[in-house]
Formats: C-alpha cells, sequence, structure tokens
C-alpha cells in the first residue's frame, strides 16, 4: 500500500466570506449579473460551461474571458472547489481520496478498476445519521450534507485519476460512499443533473447508481420523479427482528414499508432493483435467512449482490463462510434471481464497502 500526494487536483484556497461562491449561481443568475455590471449576458453562459462542463477551478482558467472580466469575477465570487488532500493505492488498484472540503471537513471517495469498467464511489454526507451497526462511517455521526459542487467535484477528481493511472475514461458512479443519499436529496439530485447533463459531464444515466438502506417515502419519491438511474437498496436481511438489530432505520421504514415503496417504484419505473446483502456469520447465515430474502426478492423482479464483508475495528461482525455465500446463491438462482458473489476491492487502505471512516 502506497499513500502519496494527489498530482491531478489543485489546492482549494480558503474562501473569503465576503464572497460567493460562484456555482450556488443558476446559468440566468450569472447572465443577470453580467448585465447589471454593463457586459454582455452570454458571458454567463460561458462561464456556466466552464464551471460544469469543463470543471475549472480557477477564474484563471477561463481563457476566452478577458483579464478584467476575470478580474471582475474574482472581486464577487469564488470557487469552493474540493481539495484531494491525500491518495491512497491498494495492491488491487483501487484508490481512495480523502477529501477536503472548502470548511476542512473531510470525506472519502474511492475509484474501483475493473477489466471493463472504472467505478467511482462517491459520499454525498459528512458522517452520517442512520447508525448502521456494521459501518465504520455511522461512528462518525452526521455532521452535514454535501453541496452538489462537492459531490460532481469528487466524481470529477476520480474521472481525472481514471485518465491518469489507468488511460481510460470512467465509466459508472455509485452514490454508495459515507452518508445516506436520500437524506441528502435535493442535492444529489442537482449533483446528478449536473453529471450527466450536455451542459456538465454529459455521462449516462444507466451508468449511475444510488444506493440507499431503504427510506420508504423518499423511493416513492424518486418514482415519482421519473429518475432515470439505477437503484440499490442496502437489504442484509429480511427478517424484521434481525434487519433492526444491524439497522435501526428498519424501526421506522420497516420491511413492508420498504416493500410497497419498491412495488411503487417498479410500477412506475419499470426497472429492477439491485439488493445489497453482507451475509454475517451468526447473523443473518441461515437457511431461514436466505429463504427469507426469497420471498422479499418476489416482491418485484430484481437482482442480489451478496457482498464480501469488510471487518471494522470492533471485530463485531465477521464474514460468513464461503458455504453460506453459495448456500444463497443457490437458493436464489434456482428461483431465477440473478445473484453474484462481490469480492471487495481495497480492504488495505480501508476503501472497501462499510470502512470509510475519515481514517486518513
Amino acid at each position: 500500500m502506497a499513500v502519496v500526494q494527489e498530482p491531478v487536483v489543485s489546492a482549494a484556497s480558503a474562501p473569503e466570506t465576503s464572497k460567493r461562491d460562484i456555482r450556488k449561481l443558476k446559468a440566468d443568475e450569472l447572465k443577470a449579473f453580467f448585465a447589471s455590471h454593463g457586459d454582455k449576458p452570454f458571458r454567463g453562459q460561458q462561464v456556466y460551461e466552464w464551471l460544469w462542463k469543463k470543471s475549472a477551478k480557477d477564474f484563471d482558467q477561463m481563457t476566452n474571458l478577458s483579464i478584467p472580466t476575470r478580474a471582475l469575477l474574482k472581486e464577487h465570487f469564488t470557487i469552493n472547489h474540493i481539495l484531494v488532500d491525500k491518495m491512497q493505492r491498494s495492491s488491487d488498484g483501487t484508490i481512495k481520496n480523502a477529501v477536503k472540503l472548502h470548511d476542512g471537513l473531510i470525506v472519502e471517495s474511492v475509484l474501483i478498476p475493473a477489466e471493463k469498467r472504472i467505478t467511482a464511489c462517491v459520499s454525498s454526507q459528512v458522517g452520517c445519521s442512520l447508525d448502521c451497526r456494521f459501518c465504520a462511517t455511522a461512528r462518525l455521526k452526521r455532521m452535514r450534507n454535501l453541496n452538489p459542487d462537492e459531490i460532481y467535484d469528487q466524481v470529477v477528481a476520480i474521472q481525472q485519476q481514471s485518465e491518469l493511472f489507468f488511460g481510460r475514461p470512467l465509466t459508472n458512479i455509485v452514490f454508495m460512499g459515507m452518508g445516506e443519499p436520500l437524506l441528502n436529496y435535493t442535492n444529489v439530485m442537482a449533483a446528478i443533473e449536473k453529471i450527466t447533463s450536455p451542459k456538465g459531464l454529459n455521462m449516462a444515466s444507466k451508468r449511475l447508481t444510488v444506493s440507499t438502506v431503504g427510506i420508504a417515502k423518499m423511493i416513492i419519491k424518486l418514482a415519482d420523479d421519473e429518475v432515470k438511474f439505477n437503484l440499490a437498496v442496502s437489504l442484509h436481511s429480511a427478517i424484521p427482528s434481525t434487519r433492526s438489530s444491524i439497522m435501526p432505520i428498519n424501526e421506522s421504514n420497516s420491511l413492508d414499508d420498504l416493500a410497497e415503496a419498491l412495488k411503487y417504484w417498479y410500477k412506475k419505473r419499470k426497472r429492477k432493483v439491485t439488493y445489497e446483502y453482507v451475509v454475517w456469520k451468526g447473523v443473518n447465515d441461515t437457511m431461514e435467512d436466505a429463504k427469507a430474502l426469497l420471498r422479499f426478492c418476489q416482491h418485484i423482479p430484481c437482482k442480489v449482490n451478496l457482498i464480501e464483508y469488510n471487518p471494522i475495528e470492533d471485530g463485531r461482525f465477521q464474514q460468513a463462510t464461503d458455504d453460506k455465500l453459495r448456500m444463497y446463491q443457490q437458493l436464489l438462482e434456482s428461483h431465477g434471481i440473478t445473484t453474484r458473489i462481490r469480492k471487495s476491492r481495497g480492504k488495505d487502505i480501508d476503501a472497501a464497502c462499510g470502512q470509510l471512516a475519515n481514517k486518513s
């Protein structure tokens, strides 16, 4: 495992409190700003393109603007871009970034290379409020939501790393990092709009997956908003008492409520859901657990990822044996449910699923 400084993303300077973050403005607001200062409104569209399509981090990068125009922008605005403060590379090629935000807080993001794809795993909150017993991030508690630009910047940084270290473009994005995306709904949706827009990074929506612990009312909202990305649910047990013991969210969002929300999702969107499912020794590794998952899978078309567990410091949870994973897989596949056993990546740098905890 090597620890090196990030060579791609330039350092973010501390913002001046008197200046507004320019990325909080819409294109029309930028046009109005220039008009109010006696300049041509189309300058606003030029600036917007620099910010979101070209990912400019400094006004001096906006080379098709005159020096006086750039000086005007510097006088009134700042760009609160992130800094990849530390980059760690795993023996399997995975890269973990410790991302410093403009206020000094840290989140983590991960680049996961594979033969046919390169995936960015991004965070949506600083910490998390859901207290899942097996997750290192939950111990941090939620400090704040990430802004749309802070989510977007994580993708840009990993996109640059993908080109630099692997000579290939970023292909997929998963919202499976720190935080619960659906508890930062407005900002996550705004970030996805910038990531998928032709005026932004222009990535296909089908390449994006948002993962949730299963907040029923927000899954219904996703369906009503007709989102085009993929949905994954961290399930981990389909037995109510077991799920509540490891995921307290189950007390306020029951499996029955979750099932109804997912039925609504499928009725509206006609898209399969992926269930993310870790099997732990002595927790959910019996045939009874597997049959309960099978029954839950029969609510709507779905697929299942059986995920290798990545231990955190207390040692309370232990990975189930391979034969238990195969038991799940054989039962589900015998009933026509696509099931994959996912080996974790980046374990040696604490970059695997459930391990993100600002330890960098």
